[in-house]
C-alpha cells in the first residue's frame, strides 16, 4: 500500500516498529526510509503508548487526520459551463463576420451583469493577453456596441453593453443595406442592365433594398414609404413626365412632404419596384431594366412593333385594352 507523497504508509510504521525493536536510532530509521529525522521522531511521540510504537494505531490515527482535514468538495463552479458557452455563441458570431476574439470578448459583455466588465476581467475569463482585449475594445467600440464607464471601485474603466445595443445594431445595418442598395442601382447605369455585372448588381439591389425595407420599422419610414407608393400610383395613373411643382397640388400635399416621397423613391428604390423613378424638374417612373432580360425585352419590343393596337396600358389599379376597330 503506498502512501502520497510527504506521508507514511502502514509499511513504513511496520518497519519503524521493527527497527526499534531492534535498537535502531532514529537518525538510522529515517535515512534508510529517506524520512528526516524529526519526521521519525514526531511519528514514534505521537504514536506510542507505554513507551511502546503501535503501527496499526498509528495508520488508523493518521488516516481519521487526513480525513478531519480534508476540506469539503467545492460545489460544482459554473466557470467551465462559462466559457464553453462563449465559445460556442462567440463562433456563431464570427460566422456573421465578427472577428473570432471581438466576438468572444462581446459575448462576455452580453453575459456579464449590468456593472460590466473590466479589461482585466477579461483578460482573466477569456485567458488571452490584455492586447487582444484592447483590440477587441476597440473594434466593438467603432460598432458603437459597447461604452466605458469609470469603475466606482478604482480608477479601472468598465466595459458594458447597453439594453439597447440591438436597436442601435440594426438600424447601423438597415442603413448600410440601403446604401448598398442604393450604390447597386447606380452600378447598373455604369455597366449596363445588360451585362454580367449589371445583372448581378441588379440581384444584390433587390435584396438589399428588400431587406432594407423589412428592416426599417420606425414610423417616419413607414410614413415616408406610403407616400412614396402614392406617388407612384399617380405617376403610373398620369402615362407621362409630371412637373415636381405641380404634383404636390393635384395630390394635396405641402411641397416638404412630397419632396420627402421622392427622396425615398431614390434612396430606397425597392420601394417602387418593379418600377423606378426617373427625372428631376419633371418626374415619372419606368419599369426596372433590371427586372427583364434582354431577351424578354426584345420579345416584347416585337409584339409591340408586330400588333400596335393590343398594347396594354394601366389605369389606377384595372388593365385593359384599347377597343377593336369596326370593321
Amino acid at each position: 500500500m503506498n502512501a502520497p507523497a510527504g506521508r507514511l504508509s502502514l509499511d513504513d510504521r511496520r518497519r519503524i516498529a521493527g527497527w526499534l525493536a531492534d535498537g535502531l536510532g532514529f537518525a538510522e530509521i529515517g535515512r534508510r526510509l529517506g524520512r528526516p529525522t524529526s519526521t521519525i521522531s514526531r511519528e514514534v511521540a505521537r504514536n506510542s503508548t507505554s513507551g511502546e510504537y503501535r503501527p496499526g494505531h498509528a495508520q488508523e490515527a493518521a488516516t481519521h487526520r487526513a480525513r478531519r482535514r480534508r476540506p469539503p468538495r467545492p460545489p460544482e463552479q459554473p466557470g467551465g459551463r462559462v466559457r464553453a458557452f462563449v465559445d460556442e455563441f462567440a463562433a456563431l458570431l464570427a460566422a456573421t463576420g465578427l472577428p473570432r476574439m471581438t466576438a468572444r470578448v462581446f459575448t462576455c459583455l452580453l453575459t456579464a451583469e449590468a456593472g460590466g466588465l473590466t479589461s482585466a476581467d477579461l483578460v482573466r475569463l477569456l485567458r488571452v493577453s490584455p492586447a487582444s482585449v484592447s483590440k477587441s475594445i476597440g473594434a466593438l467600440e467603432a460598432m458603437e456596441l459597447v461604452a466605458r464607464r469609470p469603475d466606482p471601485g478604482g480608477r479601472r474603466e468598465r466595459y458594458t453593453i447597453d439594453d439597447d445595443v440591438w436597436l442601435r445594431a440594426w438600424q447601423a445595418d438597415t442603413g448600410a443595406h440601403g446604401r448598398i442598395a442604393e450604390v447597386a442601382q447606380r452600378g447598373i447605369g455604369i455597366f449596363g442592365p445588360d451585362t454580367t455585372a449589371g445583372t448581378r448588381l441588379a440581384s444584390m439591389g433587390r435584396f438589399f433594398g428588400r431587406l432594407s425595407e423589412q428592416m426599417g420599422g420606425s414610423t417616419l419610414a413607414e410614413a415616408a414609404g406610403h407616400d412614396a407608393l402614392t406617388v407612384v400610383a399617380a405617376l403610373v395613373h398620369a402615362g407621362r413626365p409630371f412637373p415636381v411643382a405641380e404634383l404636390a397640388t393635384v395630390l394635396g400635399w405641402p411641397r416638404d412632404r412630397l419632396e420627402t416621397a421622392l427622396e425615398a423613391l431614390r434612396r430606397r428604390p425597392a420601394i417602387a419596384d418593379p418600377l423606378e423613378l426617373r427625372g428631376a424638374e419633371k418626374v415619372t417612373v419606368t419599369a426596372r431594366a433590371d427586372r427583364l432580360s434582354p431577351g424578354r425585352r426584345d420579345a416584347i419590343r416585337r409584339f409591340r412593333e408586330a400588333s400596335p393596337a393590343a398594347v396594354v396600358t394601366v389605369e389606377g389599379c384595372r388593365t385593359s385594352s384599347p377597343p377593336a376597330t369596326s370593321t
